[in-house]
């Protein structure tokens, strides 16, 4: 999916909603478990009752991997089932010397056709340009995230004017790719650094999650993250998958969405 895309969807659904699809075989309602794949018929349900409300779905691939070859088949399942409009990013925070970087991004873009995929920047430029070669794929690059431990390394100060390390990410990596595919990860928990970022990074787009259960402010987020093509994909996970533990997850899970795609519509109509 290219910028305008992105751009023109969310638009249409004045929303800048990403559900986080980390799906937990110990979380989902019990009742699902006598499924023959108990994950996707969780994801199903909650695709089915959030489509409308989001712009985007980032399954968190260790949810999967972690099932082994029966949780590979399920993500496949759900991807296949995710509307084609609607941007998918697989959250697998990849980064390896070049040739397994060229391996990993022909086996998410083109075996299991996502749109996106995290990458962690921490090996440098050729560790993240064979991402970048795939027409209309982004690179969403891990810059400040939203966990306890961000603070142990990308905050350091690498150089004498007391430029960040997560900085001087943004500025070095905008050389490697362009804004219609390059993304940064800015965790919602760290939304006063926001317009910090925007004024070394204006246009590109940005994947904030920690907007609910860890409880990043949307309006923070929006306040300061916003540009004039909105260039915020805001993702909440456990607060909507796991809005309800019962037999109407799905509903309720819809209707948490709903809220939030609400309030997007309020900023939203600050700037378009």
């Amino acid at each position: 999916m290219n910028k305008q895309a992105l751009v023109e969807q969310i638009k249409k659904k004045q929303s800048y909603l990403c559900v986080g699809l980390d799906t937990d075989l110990t979380k989902i309602p019990t009742h699902l478990l006598k499924e023959e794949d108990p994950v996707f018929a969780f994801n199903k349900q909650i695709i089915d009752a959030t489509a409308e409300y989001c712009v985007a779905y980032k399954p968190n691939i260790a949810f999967y991997e972690a099932m082994g070859p029966r949780g590979w088949d399920s993500l496949q399942k759900t991807l296949e089932y995710i509307p084609k409009e609607i941007f998918t990013i697989a959250d697998a925070k990849r980064g390896d010397i070049g040739n397994t970087s060229k391996m990993y991004a022909q086996a998410f873009f083109e075996q299991m056709d996502f749109d996106s995929i995290t990458v962690a920047p921490y090996m440098g430029e050729d560790s993240v340009t064979p991402f970048l070669e795939f027409e209309n794929k982004w690179v969403i690059l891990l810059a400040l995230t939203s966990n306890k431990g961000s603070s142990d390394f990308q905050h350091l100060r690498v150089d004498s004017e007391g430029t960040a390390l997560f900085e001087r990410v943004i500025t070095t990596s905008q050389s490697w790719g362009s804004t219609e595919q390059l993304m940064y990860v800015v965790g919602a928990t760290q939304a006063q650094k926001l317009q910090e970022i925007r004024a070394i990074a204006p246009d590109h787009f940005l994947l904030v999650p920690g907007v609910g259960a860890q409880g990043g402010s949307l309006e923070e987020v929006s306040k300061y993250g916003m540009n004039k093509d909105c260039g915020l994909l805001v993702n909440s996970s456990r607060g909507i998958i796991y809005a309800s533990a019962k037999e109407d997850f799905a509903e309720a899970a819809g209707k948490a969405a709903q809220t939030l795609q609400q309030e997007m519509a309020v900023y939203l109509g600050e700037i378009l």
